[in-house]
């Protein structure tokens, strides 16, 4: 994936052991990036906080989801740099950390006009889902 490795040139395909050894530290990084998007409800967060900050109470009422399980997915997204947080008073507001976080949203989406027919079909991951 030259696009993780900035403006190296790719290196010729060769037999990489079967255990993995050969991917590159930048694309093993990318993939645990992409592992914190995997999950809905994380997704979901980030898309209600493209709209501007919201608290763990706002979040839970939107999304249906308990207090306690979207507190601990936006600590999983602070811990990974996705969100941050600002306390105000005994209350703590959550928003998205930088620019480029919508931006990958976005390319998700438009990636999945164009293909969303195909993944939702996939069977490598979680079946058919319609």
């Amino acid at each position: 994936m030259p696009m993780l490795r900035g403006d190296q040139p790719t290196p010729p395909a060769t037999t990489a052991p079967a255990t993995g050894e050969g991917i590159a530290p930048d694309v093993r990084l990318a993939a645990k990036l992409f592992r914190g998007f995997a999950d809905p409800m994380r997704l979901a967060i980030l898309d209600r906080l493209d709209g501007g900050e919201l608290r763990v109470t706002d979040l839970a009422q939107q999304l249906g989801g308990s207090q306690s399980n979207v507190s601990g997915h936006l600590q999983c997204l602070k811990e990974c740099g996705l969100v941050t947080d600002r306390p105000e008073g005994r209350q703590v507001f959550y928003r998205i950390a930088r620019p480029e976080v919508v931006a990958v949203l976005r390319s998700a989406t438009e990636l999945l006009a164009c293909s969303g027919e195909a993944i939702a079909l996939c069977k490598d991951y979680g079946g058919p889902q319609r």
